[in-house]
């Protein structure tokens, strides 16, 4: 790909972020407008599995993906925030596998959105999702993995009339100014993705949030199967056992680290056992789990610059997580990494921290009082709205953390390796995915 066509891209995605003040701004009337002159392609789709949900919905599509493609099936998948590309968001169907959009249908498709929109007021999300659904019209597939950007009932992802399946990944707090501060307000936006007679996958929630969602089903006549109660996942002997009404799989554990992955992967094969329209044989759902990859969420890191700066054997580890919930996961996943230490070779738990201004830092580093050693803190490189490395660190040591702020990534690398002292230590690097995809673009 030449610099020319990058550069293509990249100029018409920031003209779009000029064509509405506001960053997120939740409505549909907008998308309605812009399909509607780009010909409805939101009508000329595959089988859709759309989900929603605070977290676990790029690893539930991950899986998706994987098992399907395992199963010799052609997918579409749409999912965001992007790591370190804008192009990693729309991978477009192909055999054996999907990969993402090509540059010059990327660019060539915005060109169109764009004058199909002819200078109206349409958020960046809204635009380049509909460019993303046009993409998908036009390709030929045999599913489509439509991941909600915000919310549900009033995201642009919502114009699917009819999908295969709907999903709500685990529910918890997050994006509370635009969703609502509790969890039943943010459980009911999220179950605005619910269709009359198509079939709701629901992982583990709250009892809140499962009450909002069984609450909004029963309103919009879609039949639910909730976990722990409809299907269950968990490990057995090294294995995952997934159970439902219609019988017993022994599978594989998910390639993806973490107990939280087990969830994940249930409600992954429970949605693809009631989509329906596409079988798929066990060992493809084991091929799948085996397989799947997602950036990001405990990504273990082996090479870059970053290394340069850590104690020989250091151990790193990348999530993009950024949630009470999502850092209570990400903690349970590296205790259970530590119980497997050597006696007498214990690593000490180091973390590297940036977050956005919007979130619960201290919740989130409340989940790793009495597991992390020390944290550094960062102001995240090219992110508007990220915390002061100051504030973040006030918010660790408000959690009953070590903490100090670093003036650089690469001082918070230099300070880590120095707090590490004679030991070989585990370092994540966490607190939000435009961290993770800073990191990426150097370390991937």
């Amino acid at each position: 790909m030449s610099d020319d066509a990058l550069v293509q891209s990249d100029v018409i995605l920031q003209r779009l972020t000029k064509l509405h003040p506001k960053l997120i701004d939740l409505s549909l009337e907008r998308t309605w407008r812009l399909l509607g002159a780009l010909g409805n392609p939101e009508r000329r789709l595959p089988p859709v599995f759309h989900i929603a949900g605070t977290n676990g919905k790029g690893s539930v599509a991950a899986m998706l993906r994987a098992m399907l493609e395992a199963g010799d099936y052609a997918v579409h998948s749409y999912t965001s925030p992007h790591l370190v590309r804008f192009h990693e968001r729309i991978r477009l169907a192909g055999k054996p596998h999907s990969a993402p959009i090509e540059e010059s249908d990327l660019s060539r498709l915005l060109d169109e959105c764009e004058r199909a929109n002819a200078g109206e007021p349409i958020t960046f999300f809204e635009i380049t999702t509909g460019a993303a659904l046009l993409a998908f019209s036009r390709a030929p597939a045999d599913a489509l993995i439509l991941e909600v950007g915000m919310g549900g009932r009033l995201d642009t992802t919502n114009v699917v009339d009819k999908p295969a399946v709907s999903v709500i990944t685990p529910v918890d707090l997050d994006h509370q100014s635009f969703l609502g501060d509790t969890l039943t307000l943010i459980a009911t936006e999220k179950a605005g993705i619910l269709k009359r007679g198509v079939p709701a996958v629901i992982g583990p929630q709250p009892d809140e949030a499962l009450a909002a969602i069984e609450k909004a089903a029963a309103k919009a006549g879609a039949p639910l199967f909730v976990h722990g109660q409809d299907f269950t996942a968990h490990e057995e002997a090294g294995a995952l056992v997934y159970q439902d009404e219609a019988g017993l799989l022994d599978l594989p554990l998910p390639r993806l680290p973490g107990r939280h992955q087990i969830d994940n992967a249930g409600v992954a094969i429970c949605a693809l056992r009631q989509a329906g329209a596409l079988p798929l044989e066990r060992d493809a759902i084991a091929q799948g789990l085996a397989h799947a990859e997602w950036p990001a969420r405990l990504q273990r890191l082996t090479r870059g610059p970053i290394f340069q700066y850590l104690p020989e054997g250091t151990e790193v580890w990348l999530d993009g997580g950024h949630n009470p919930a999502a850092g209570r996961a990400v903690a349970e996943a590296l205790a259970d990494l530590a119980q497997h230490d050597a006696p007498g070779e214990a690593r000490p738990l180091l973390l590297l921290s940036g977050m956005l201004e919007t979130k619960d830092a201290g919740g989130f580093f409340a989940a790793f009082r009495g597991l992390a050693a020390h944290v550094e803190t960062i102001r995240i490189p090219d992110a508007d709205a990220s915390l002061s490395a100051e504030s973040l660190a006030a918010a660790a040591e408000g959690a009953g953390l070590s903490a100090s702020a670093a003036s650089s990534l690469n001082d918070a690398l230099a300070r880590l390796g120095v707090a590490a002292g004679r030991a070989t230590p585990r370092v994540l690097i966490c607190g939000s995915l435009y961290l993770a995809g800073h990191i990426l673009k150097d370390n991937g």
